[in-house]
């Protein structure tokens, strides 16, 4: 398994390291300390398994990184590993398309759980999120002109996903559904939007929610 490790400290991709080496089977990393070089390695190394990304590096301001990262490489999982706890981050995060969110702060039995977890497709949320209440699932504001395109409430759920770049397996994961469903989904997204495939239909979700 190649797993890619983006943090700007080197003490903490050096714990990490630690971490990732108690995986099975044997994991082989691939080191970036900013934004660019993560670009960089993760175009490099097209059979990555997994990139496992500190949210605040140099390169990117806030989630804009990892919106970027899953616009340019959909097919990758991401998940973050930050200091951030704040619910606001890790709702954040994952409506920007990670598959999972780990704070540093997280015991090695805690993270092990998680990346084994997140390695399945199923989606990995602290604790800390679910405490708080914060409904996951909530439409952002953005997505309120996809009501009225006779989509049912799933569907519009399925939408918001698919247009941040989100995987079929992902998206069953974090829906809580079978990936045989999400394709029934898709389907009446595609007719809804008149469009015959992923690309088509991220763009007129794009255009429906930010205009022409």
């Amino acid at each position: 398994m190649k797993t890619l490790l983006a943090d700007d400290h080197p003490l903490m991709r050096e714990g990490v390291r630690q971490v990732l080496s108690q995986l099975e089977p044997p994991v082989e990393i691939v080191d970036a300390h900013d934004y660019p070089s993560l670009f960089a390695q993760t175009a490099l190394h097209a059979d990555l398994d997994l990139a496992l990304v500190d949210l605040n590096m140099p390169g990117f301001v806030g989630m804009q990184g990892i919106t970027q990262y899953r616009h340019r490489f959909p097919d990758i999982p991401l998940v973050v590993l930050s200091a951030s706890e704040s619910p606001h981050d890790i709702r954040s995060a994952l409506e920007a398309g990670a598959l999972g969110y780990i704070p540093k702060s997280a015991s090695t039995a805690a993270m092990l759980a998680a990346l084994r977890q997140v390695l399945t497709g199923t989606p990995f949320v602290p604790a800390s999120l679910a405490d708080s209440h914060v409904d996951l699932h909530a439409q952002p504001p953005g997505f309120a002109g996809l009501q009225h395109c006779g989509l049912t409430a799933r569907q519009l759920e399925v939408a918001r996903l698919l247009a941040q770049g989100c995987t079929n397996k992902a998206i069953a994961g974090m829906l809580t559904m079978s990936e045989s469903t999400v394709k029934v989904h898709i389907s009446a997204i595609f007719r809804a939007f008149d469009v015959t495939n992923r690309t088509e239909a991220v763009l007129a979700i794009q255009r429906r929610v930010h205009g022409p």
